[in-house]
């Protein structure tokens, strides 16, 4: 009975939507087949009541189509202790405490994720593309998810927005999830840490927080580092968290735009931590890895890019990875709309709205919008002023150009002559106060849209 039942299966697979077939058919398996009665084990209770109402005559008529008349049922396989809730009225619920239910798992989701984001599906190692840039940083990262690393198992991957550190990092989460190697891994922004941080220290459940990441974390990852200048009780309590991590032989990666070195306001004792791991940076892609990169993605996405074009778009954006997507897709979407086909000529159409907008978005750029839309000189942007109608749009240019430019913080920080310490404070600052969705937020939003457009 289990080849019909396979067979049953797959041809309800061609009829249904595929979501639909992974929650609810694929999970089903045959329990027992006597005497034309066939009984399908099922995840839980409510599992039986959704596949009566929707799906017991499809599989009745699947069946027939193979000649076989049968009569189906359903079977929780859920093992329950003391069920609180009273079948046809009877029994009654004042133990309901002491109950020990086991929930079953929902398909398709790993129960082993315990905290943080979830991990992305294609960041995995199999799906990231080694380069001169990244061999290195990709050997590492591969070594302590394997458990080889000698020395301390804690990685700090540096790089640029768009080169690859959040797919390396969430590939180490993937391996140990997928080889075992690990049950509780925690992907964290350092955003996502400072403000659960804070919601713990407003509810009086820090002790709580302080367990969850002392005690039962096996591996830590720990995205955008430098957002923790300046917070110093965050530093603290991290450094902490670390200590007792590196005791226990833990698993810790860490990425973030800049050295730990070159983060202004951190704390010492944790900047040390940070450096006891390997330090291993990314860089931009070659030329052929660029390629290797636009060739894996058309595949994966099923899109049919000549290999001329897929060179032109190479050649043409160099900056990051996320470039190249936006390229590629643009390229794809563009053809796929017009019925055209797809070649050099469609390429640079896509692509000279890419360069375009990409080389208008400079610091100097956003220093003149700023003056224009303030009524303020350039002079006054830069100038020692600590009149609020010249602060207020110095921090808001500082925090667009951390935005909108691949510059690291210290160099805007010098734009505006000003010390990066100076500069994290400001886009903090912006940041912190967009929050209330007050002015400020209507403003940052006008200034958003016209840099995005290209019209300033």
């Amino acid at each position: 009975m289990d080849k019909f039942w396979a067979q049953v299966k797959s041809q309800i697979k061609k009829t249904i939507p595929d979501h639909s077939y992974r929650m609810w058919v694929d999970p089903l398996e045959v329990l027992t087949f006597q005497e034309g009665r066939l009984c399908l084990s099922t995840p839980n209770e409510f599992f039986i009541k959704r596949l009566k109402d929707n799906y017991l005559s499809l599989f009745e008529q699947e069946f027939l189509k193979l000649g076989h008349s049968v009569r189906i049922e359903f079977k929780s396989t859920v093992p329950r202790k003391q069920s609180c809730y009273p079948v046809n009225g009877a029994g009654n619920t004042e133990n309901c405490g002491n109950r020990d239910v086991i929930q079953a798992c929902l398909p398709g989701f790993d129960p082993k994720f315990h905290g943080g984001r979830l991990l992305k599906k294609g960041y995995t190692f199999d799906d990231f593309v080694v380069g001169d840039n990244s061999s290195f940083a990709y050997s590492a990262s591969l070594c302590l998810a394997q458990g080889k690393m000698n020395g301390a198992g804690m990685l700090y991957l540096l790089g640029k927005t768009g080169l690859g550190k959040s797919h390396l990092s969430q590939a180490v989460g993937h391996h140990v999830i997928a080889h075992k190697k690990a049950l509780r891994v925690y992907y964290v922004t350092a955003e996502d840490f400072t403000n659960e941080m804070i919601f713990a220290l407003r509810d009086n459940t820090i002790d709580t927080f302080k367990k969850k990441y002392r005690k039962k974390c096996e591996v830590l990852i720990l995205e955008d580092i430098h957002f923790l200048a300046g917070k110093n009780a965050i530093q603290k309590e991290l450094a902490v968290t670390l200590d007792y991590l590196l005791d226990a032989d833990r698993k810790i990666i860490f990425s973030g735009c800049d050295l730990p070195d070159d983060i202004p306001k951190l704390d010492e004792q944790l900047k040390s931590r940070l450096t006891m791991g390997l330090v291993t940076e990314i860089k931009a892609p070659d030329f052929k890895t660029r390629v290797k990169i636009l060739r894996k993605k058309a595949k994966n996405f099923d899109c049919l890019i000549p290999a001329p074009v897929t060179e032109y778009i190479a050649q043409e954006l160099c900056d990051n990875v996320r470039q190249l997507e936006s390229g590629l897709f643009g390229v794809a979407a563009k053809g796929q709309l017009l019925g055209r086909h797809i070649d050099i000529e469609l390429a640079k159409s896509v692509l000279a709205n890419i360069r375009k907008q990409q080389k208008r978005i400079t610091i100097d750029g956003i220093k003149k919008l700023i003056c224009q839309e303030y009524d303020i000189t350039e002079k006054d942007l830069v100038s020692k002023s600590r009149k609020k109608q010249i602060v207020k749009p110095r921090q808001v240019a500082i925090f667009l150009s951390r935005k909108y430019t691949d510059q690291p913080i210290k160099k805007i920080g010098s734009s505006f002559k000003r010390y990066h310490a100076t500069a994290i404070y400001s886009v903090n600052a912006v940041e912190k106060e967009l929050r209330h969705k007050g002015v400020l937020y209507e403003q940052v939003r006008y200034l958003s849209k016209k840099i995005e457009s290209g019209k300033f």
